[in-house]
């Protein structure tokens, strides 16, 4: 089917917005390849630091003959998510000296798990830990000593980290490999139930202990589809992992042979050989379009209505929210993954999974079939599934039909016709919401405000019994510049137990929500943010705003609001403690929600 014409005009209206730095950002990258890596015009002395301890590979690292693969790692075995990946490079070294080539740890980045600092002071650190992520990425390729790099990153800030970091390099190819979720536990929406029991005081500490245990319960990514899980369903829709891996479980023999192979891929495609693939190339204003396509189609984490504009700016590519919420208007909802459902990404994998879904939306014209990806040209690989074929990896076409349409559905009979986020604008300014999981009931939400400049102060006031009837909860001072815009997902609970009262509940904030925003409606990331004398600096306890998903408005009902003096808040507070003080050049430098919330470029 030709391309959706709708769909052509958004990214036609990218390209044309982006021309400039575009093709400056090409420039620069041509430039650099022109120049090549530097480890044969090293000194003897330089040469010898690089290679000093590469065991084996030092004759073949010094004679420069075979390609060097550069691994750029953010192992920890703190996080589940991060844990598998101390085997990986132990692989590729071995994958690609059997092939005549070299690979060595680049460097490490950090990763923090937003799931254990929920509620928490160190949350103030997560959304900057991204652009920690990619200069820590940046240092690894600093020595320019690599033909070719792998990015190991699975979970929230990371991967947009490590791709902003590998933009940086654009002119090496890159491939993104995952680890991998793990295996299915306690049912998320079993979890759901034990939360909001805890929070309501009907069951103990023991009993939500044993639930999270539960749940949470081995190496690999956690099984909702947050934004961990996104953020691997944009590395398929865009090109940077080989197809249908990005949710094969650790330990298993295919996801050893898929880290074999991606390693073999990034070699192949350096400038040694004849298929030279850069990065930048893959990450074109399609590919970055095909990303926003895929996650309308799968409801995914709001986070990357953020971590997508700054990804797309670090190649010189401008996004907008309105961008998004066109193709949101465009593209029908695919997937019903917990919290949009009750399966995890393990039952969504078996039903079909990403292969299925990208010749869905192939076959009706919602994806660019043009791009270049590291499977090679056009996303139509990505409609393939890896098989182990006598004890060698092997592909075949993947699945044409879903095998579980209350998980994964077919393009021309889709959970509902639009995608799963959606801009909001009017006197509030501008903002974004996630209503893939809200009951269509609760897209219109007119009541008073209660404001709060803490997220505990809420838990306060909910314990206190102060919320007896319908509310919209503001809580301000949550930006990017006010704290680091730590995500909120903590009041779930809370908010869900009052919905469930029958009444009608919202939340609007500065702050982020949580890549597993569920059935409350939630206006996230309002921008100008609080600190900044946005509106939201203007509310009052009693104000009335209404809140309209389906019309995309965000409104002050109450007269005269903006004509008062903005409040402001002393964030001394949030300044100190659990590393904060490292941060006050981020939060002085750092950009606004809507164009990325980065400290590079404002």
């Amino acid at each position: 089917m030709p391309l959706n014409q709708t769909l052509a005009q958004i990214t036609d209206r990218i390209i044309k917005r982006s021309a400039q730095s575009r093709a400056a950002y090409l420039a620069r990258m041509e430039a650099a390849r022109r120049q090549g890596p530097s480890r044969g015009h090293l000194s003897c002395s330089g040469q010898a630091h690089a290679f000093a301890a590469a065991g084996p590979d030092q004759s073949q690292l010094a004679t420069g003959q075979g390609g060097n693969l550069g691994i750029v790692t953010a192992y920890n075995d703190m996080l589940s998510a991060h844990q598998p990946f101390e085997r990986y490079p132990t692989l590729i070294r071995d994958a690609v000296r059997a092939n005549g080539g070299t690979a060595q740890v680049a460097g490490g980045v950090p990763a923090m798990c937003d799931g254990v600092t929920q509620g928490e002071a160190s949350m103030e650190l997560s959304l900057f830990s991204r652009d920690v992520i990619a200069m820590a990425a940046g240092v690894a390729l600093s020595h320019n000593t690599f033909d070719a790099a792998v990015f190991l990153g699975v979970c929230d800030k990371i991967v947009p980290g490590l791709v902003i970091g590998a933009q940086v390099f654009g002119h090496l190819p890159a491939v993104f490999i995952p680890a991998g979720p793990m295996t299915s536990g306690l049912q998320n929406d079993e979890k759901a139930k034990v939360r909001q029991q805890f929070a309501a005081g009907e069951v103990g500490r023991d009993a939500l202990m044993a639930a999270e245990m539960a749940a949470y319960h081995g190496p690999g990514t956690c099984t909702f589809y947050g934004t961990a899980n996104t953020n691997q369903m944009l590395m398929e829709f865009m090109g940077l992992h080989l197809p249908s891996s990005s949710f094969v479980n650790p330990g298993a023999e295919i996801r050893d042979a898929l880290t074999v192979e991606a390693a073999h891929r990034a070699l192949s495609m350096s400038d040694l050989g004849d298929s030279y693939t850069p990065v930048c190339e893959i990450l074109s204003e399609k590919a970055f379009v095909n990303g926003m396509v895929g996650l309308m189609a799968t409801g995914g984490s709001t986070n990357l209505l953020i971590h997508l504009i700054a990804m797309a700016r670090a190649g010189g590519i401008t996004l907008d929210w309105q961008d998004f919420s066109d193709v949101s208007d465009i593209v029908p909802l695919l997937a019903r993954v917990y919290p949009n459902g009750l399966a995890d990404v393990n039952h969504f994998h078996a039903a079909g999974g990403l292969g299925y879904m990208i010749g869905q939306l192939l076959d009706a014209g919602l994806l660019h079939p043009d791009t270049k990806t590291v499977a090679g040209e056009g996303l139509h690989h990505y409609t393939q599934e890896p098989f182990m074929d006598g004890g060698k990896l092997a592909w075949r076409a993947g699945t044409t039909e879903s095998l579980n349409t209350g998980i994964l559905r077919p393009a021309s009979e889709p959970f509902q016709t639009s995608g799963g986020l959606k801009r909001l604008s009017g006197s509030l300014g501008t903002s974004v919401i996630k209503i893939s999981a809200v009951d269509p009931a609760h897209h219109l939400i007119e009541a008073p405000v209660r404001v709060f400049h803490d997220q505990n102060e809420v838990k306060a006031a909910f314990k206190a019994g102060e919320f007896e009837g319908d509310v919209i909860v503001v809580v301000r001072f949550q930006g990017p510049r006010a704290n680091g815009m730590p995500e909120l997902h903590s009041l779930t609970p809370m908010l869900g137990i009052l919905q469930g009262r029958g009444y009608k509940v919202a939340l609007v904030t500065d702050g982020r929500m949580s890549g597993a925003s569920g059935k409350v409606p939630a206006a996230i990331h309002v921008s100008p943010e609080a600190l900044d004398g946005g509106p939201i600096a203007y509310l009052q306890d009693g104000d009335v705003l209404r809140l309209d998903a389906s019309a995309g408005t965000l409104e002050i009902l109450t007269e005269g609001v903006l004509d008062r003096e903005a409040v402001v808040a002393d964030m001394s507070h949030n300044h100190f403690g659990t590393g904060r003080e490292l941060f006050a050049p981020f939060r002085n430098a750092v950009g606004t929600a809507d164009t990325g919330a980065s400290v590079f470029g404002n």
